[in-house]
């Protein structure tokens, strides 16, 4: 357990309520609230298992949910308000949203660290060359952050929905996937330099995170996406939570998923 003296990183905490980019269903632009919600719920407490309080004064700045206009213009607006934390010093944890998030809030991580990893959970590659005629489709983000060199290294876990185009896409931009049936090494193939992590509740398996747009059933576990949270060599210096669809959750309990996974990487970046 972390000595809770010690220096903490401060960490802004940022909601996008966008789901333009949808393919299928909308609806995650609820998202935010219902995590904001679930983090709060008094069925819980603040305490990530590492021993860090995630309520902890100073620690979590809480900026709100951007004001989108939620229309699929919004990238400029969410790169420019995540760039200004990396400029004062902050991490950063967005609560989505759709994935087409994920591709402007990397560009604002690149810009303050060059060169980090990206550590991706998900039942999909998200690297379609476009998807519907959107290149901006929140099944096109990593091909996005991939062509315009954003991070060094790219790997995804629970990949269960592999198609012949993202095959090949993947193969094009070194991608390094593993599914969800087998992802030992995973880990391993990060450096040990700074990390990305961007979690789409759909790579969990339906059973944990019913109110995503699109179930995949055979994914991962909560502890299995935790422990590989844990076990991330370098620090984690940005994070995004998405998908979650409140419009198909079931007594909220996707929401308490996404709400434990936000505090898991608060715990994990506080001190790191």
């Amino acid at each position: 357990m972390p000595d809770q003296a010690e220096h903490i990183h401060p960490i802004a905490l940022i909601g996008v309520p966008v789901d333009a980019h949808s393919s299928f269903l909308r609806g995650c632009a609820l998202g935010p609230a219902a995590i904001r919600s679930a983090i709060r719920a008094e069925s819980s407490n603040s305490y990530a298992e590492n021993g860090v309080d995630t309520a902890r004064d100073g620690l979590v700045l809480d900026l709100g949910d951007l004001p989108v206009g939620n229309r699929g213009h919004d990238h400029p607006l969410i790169q420019d308000a995540a760039a200004e934390q990396y400029r004062h010093g902050r991490k950063v944890i967005a609560l989505g949203g759709d994935h087409a998030v994920t591709f402007p809030l990397v560009a604002a991580m690149a810009g303050f660290h060059p060169g980090a990893n990206l550590l991706h959970f998900d039942a999909h590659g998200d690297l379609y060359d476009s998807y519907d005629g959107d290149p901006l489709s929140h099944a096109s983000p990593f091909a996005r952050i991939m062509e315009s060199g954003l991070v060094a290294n790219l790997v995804q876990v629970g990949i269960r929905t592999l198609n012949p185009h993202q095959k090949a896409q993947a193969e094009r931009f070194g991608v390094h996937q593993f599914s969800a049936r087998n992802f030992a090494g995973a880990i391993k193939r990060l450096g040990a330099g700074p990390t990305y992590i961007s979690i789409d509740l759909d790579g969990l398996d339906p059973a944990y995170a019913p109110g995503v747009s699109h179930h995949e059933p055979g994914g991962l576990t909560v502890r299995e996406v935790i422990d590989l949270i844990d076990a991330v060599p370098g620090p984690i210096i940005g994070a995004d939570v998405v998908e979650l669809n409140p419009t198909r959750d079931i007594n909220g309990m996707t929401a308490m998923v996404a709400a434990k996974l936000v505090k898991e990487l608060i715990g994990r970046m506080a001190t790191a």
